[in-house]
């Protein structure tokens, strides 16, 4: 059986690098119950590190992460679990060192969001990017309807919300915020990379940046965190809702532009 410490782990360098290693082989990274307990540990546990200096999110080499299991999903819809009551996005972005995301492979809704919520973004040309939520009959929560225009822009951004597709990575070169998009088998390097270069800065003065650089997306999160509530507590009472995460709860097959 797979244990909590195995989903996630923490990898520390001598210089201050951590990788936050999501590796759910099994559920593809998914956030259910289980990973979701675990990823607040970890994240915990890095707020309180006073020796690291930069963090690394990665993933698996094929998904980075799928999101929302579909048993949360339909304990949302049916009411069990509040949307207010996964915080995820609040966790990273509160995190007192500079983050940077290695999304080597796929991302699917929530997943997506939390790579968005990392100060520095890279991604790979041929892995696929989208927000499934509308396919599922719910509007975006986690924070997505303002960070995700902070990342590629409100006409790209509404074209995914709406639609609900996925874009390859390439779609996103030379037309978004995101930092680099490469072939997959560079991500991690070159995300190594600029995480050594942070991690020869002060630990104190990576802190007092952080906090001012990350105080917009942090108002973002917050602004969008009341509106998407709202939204949730209209989609979350129709009962065609529990019916289209029922039928479509299906990211990796969701149609891909």
């Amino acid at each position: 059986m797979t244990s909590s410490q195995d989903l996630i782990s923490l990898e520390r360098d001598e210089e201050g690098v951590v990788t936050l290693h999501m590796k759910d082989t099994q559920g593809n990274n998914a956030l259910g119950y289980k990973f979701i307990e675990r990823l607040y540990e970890v994240l915990h546990e890095l707020s309180e590190d006073e020796k690291a200096k930069v963090c690394v999110l990665r993933g698996l080499p094929e998904v980075f992460c799928a999101g929302g299991d579909q048993e949360m999903l339909i304990e949302l819809a049916e009411g069990r679990v509040l949307p207010t009551d996964i915080m995820l996005s609040r966790a990273v972005l509160d995190l007192p060192i500079p983050t940077i995301a290695a999304m080597e492979g796929h991302a699917v809704g929530g997943g997506l969001t939390l790579a968005l919520c990392c100060d520095i973004v890279l991604c790979a040309r041929e892995s696929r990017y989208g927000c499934s939520f509308m396919n599922m009959g719910f509007t975006p929560g986690m924070g997505t309807t303002r960070l995700l225009q902070e990342a590629v822009g409100e006409f790209i951004a509404a074209e995914m919300m709406y639609g609900g597709q996925f874009f390859r990575g390439s779609h996103f070169e030379n037309r978004s915020k995101i930092n680099y998009v490469l072939p997959r088998e560079k991500v991690w390097r070159k995300a190594t990379q600029v995480a050594g270069r942070i991690a020869e800065k002060p630990r104190f003065a990576l802190h007092l940046l952080k906090q001012h650089l990350s105080m917009k997306k942090r108002m973002a999160f917050e602004d969008a965190r009341t509106n998407e509530a709202a939204m949730h507590q209209i989609c979350f009472t129709r009962e065609e809702t529990l019916s289209l995460i029922r039928e479509n709860y299906a990211p990796s097959q969701s149609r891909e532009s």
